[in-house]
């Protein structure tokens, strides 16, 4: 079928995610191809000392990015969009949304980025003898107990953004397995949350008398390939405002954004990891077995079918480098120079590649938000320099580009030198890979492993969650997850691959230390700057 045929038959599938400044729609055919595509473009905001989204803002976003979809649709083909084949929702992890009676929202949409639930990530982590981040929705839910909020004995439903979408357009109070791990842990055999933390959890709070445990408020779990509902009437109606989509679409099981870039770099099966970097970023690394301890920098999800993944996430990546670029073009439009984003990344980031190895001595903290790996808990972007440094532009572009990945290398380190984890392939994607080649080497010095990157990575989560959804409807084989993206979606492609450089993984180590040494500045201007 062409694409026109395609949408006209109602065999297109229809993915969605919500990213933390961008909701993205990709309209996929059969043959998992990309045919059209949908954005909306918004930012959290900081109320009341917390990182929000309104209820507004989501709803607005979400029928935008479908309204831009659709455009993108007549523009292209001349066509509506009127029956899909299948629909998957996805968006950032973790966080905390808490509704009562009337499937009213209890109190605003708190996000991952958030960083005051120290108090009850610590007291979870003793509990559980396993470490549970700041970020969880466990850790949320916690600190909210512990500070006595008063909406906590309301709460009928607690879920995560992916799941409070598709609870709005299904019905249906579901997860998948990937995102529910970021909830509270899961237990890879069961594959449903870990029932001797869900025990603990509902005896430590047993003297509140709040009149509902954790799995009464929990959305039940689901694993990749599974059907979790259709889409309603009211559920067509708030996706396509214009009111030309039918209801009636099968929804795949809603996914977080990590389990969506595992499924848009092919690394679901065991020995495989990628490394998403935008404005936040992770890695995620498929295990063969559990690792020997806790440990506070990594963090213990699931793939989207269940397998254990080590995963290391960093708060901040590349927004920093944003802030920085825009600046840059500033200048080049004081002196008259007209440069196109695009270009000006470019030639940015080829600068950087030529700069001296350990960035000839500058370093540079992205924090525009907290970074908990290294103990602070708000951001202050900071440059140290002393006055011997080499500060050229390429060596300051060099340690904005080390700084993003800089917090990454410090859980990686443990799982290769300390837990002598194995890893056949780490496929780079997000903003940081779009200019050619440099990103990786970046990477490859950082971890000292060879990166691969794919053309189809720059499609992203809504790529990967749409892939889901086609996992679910297109799948006539009943092939496992790894097997079918493997053999139907990627057929053997693992991308191009950059090979570490010698000098360029001694330069970064070089740099690290220097990192290492200068983060109680860091600290220290987080204390002294408010």
């Amino acid at each position: 079928m062409t694409a026109k045929e395609t949408i006209l038959a109602g065999k297109a599938i229809l993915g969605i995610e919500f990213g933390s400044t961008r909701i993205k729609a990709v309209l996929v055919d059969e043959e998992n191809k990309p045919i059209a595509q949908g954005s909306h473009t918004w930012e959290n905001q900081l109320v009341d000392g917390l990182w929000t989204y309104s209820t507004e803002a989501i709803w607005f976003g979400l029928q935008d990015c479908y309204a831009d979809l659709r455009k993108n649709v007549l523009e292209q083909y001349d066509t509506e969009i009127e029956i899909l084949a299948g629909i998957g929702i996805s968006a950032m992890m973790h966080g905390y949304m808490a509704f009562g009676d009337n499937n009213q929202i209890l109190v605003p949409f708190r996000t991952w980025r958030n960083t005051n639930t120290g108090e009850a990530a610590a007291e979870l982590s003793k509990l559980f003898n396993y470490n549970i981040p700041l970020r969880w929705s466990i850790s949320h839910l916690y600190q909210c107990i512990l500070d006595n909020e008063e909406h906590v004995k309301k709460i009928k439903f607690q879920t995560t953004l992916a799941g409070y979408i598709h609870w709005q357009l299904t019905g249906e109070k579901v997860l998948g397995v990937g995102d529910a791990s970021g909830m509270i842990p899961v237990d890879p055999k069961t594959k449903d949350y870990d029932e001797t933390m869900v025990e603990k959890f509902n005896k430590l709070i047993s003297t509140k008398n709040f009149g509902w445990t954790l799995r009464e408020i929990f959305p039940k779990v689901l694993s990749a390939g599974e059907n979790a509902g259709y889409l309603t009437p009211e559920g067509a109606g708030k996706l396509d405002i214009s009111g030309h989509l039918k209801p009636g679409v099968p929804l795949c099981p809603p996914e977080g954004d990590a389990g969506t870039g595992m499924a848009a770099t092919n690394a679901v099966k065991q020995r495989t990891g990628n490394v998403s970097a935008g404005t936040s970023s992770f890695s995620m690394i498929v295990l063969e077995k559990e690792l020997s301890k806790p440990y506070e920098m990594l963090d213990m999800v699931t793939t989207p079918d269940g397998s254990l993944v080590a995963m290391v996430h960093c708060n901040n990546c590349t927004s920093d480098i944003n802030a920085w670029v825009r600046i840059l073009k500033e200048y080049a439009e004081l002196l008259g120079v007209s440069q196109t984003p695009n270009e000006l990344y470019v030639r940015l980031f080829e600068l950087a590649a030529k700069g001296d190895p350990d960035c000839g001595g500058l370093i540079s903290y992205n924090y525009i938000s907290g970074e908990p790996v290294t103990g602070c808990m708000d951001g202050r972007p900071l440059v140290i320099r002393s006055a011997n440094d080499k500060f050229t532009l390429a060596n300051f572009m060099r340690a904005h580009l080390y700084g993003a990945i800089a917090v990454l290398k410090f859980g990686n380190d443990i799982l290769f030198k300390e837990e002598g984890v194995k890893v056949d392939r780490i496929t780079g994607h997000g903003g940081y890979f779009t200019t050619p080649i440099v990103g990786q080497k970046m990477l490859a010095a950082a971890l000292n492993s060879p990166i691969s990157c794919m053309e189809t990575a720059g499609e992203g989560g809504a790529w990967g969650i749409a892939l889901l959804a086609s996992y679910m409807v297109n799948n006539p084989k009943k092939l496992n997850l790894a097997d079918w993206l493997d053999e139907v979606v990627f057929a053997g492609n693992t991308g191009v691959s950059v090979d570490p450089d010698p000098a360029d993984v001694e330069g970064f180590n070089r740099y690290i230390e220097n990192y290492k040494a200068c983060i109680p500045a860091e600290q220290k201007a987080v204390e002294c700057k408010k």
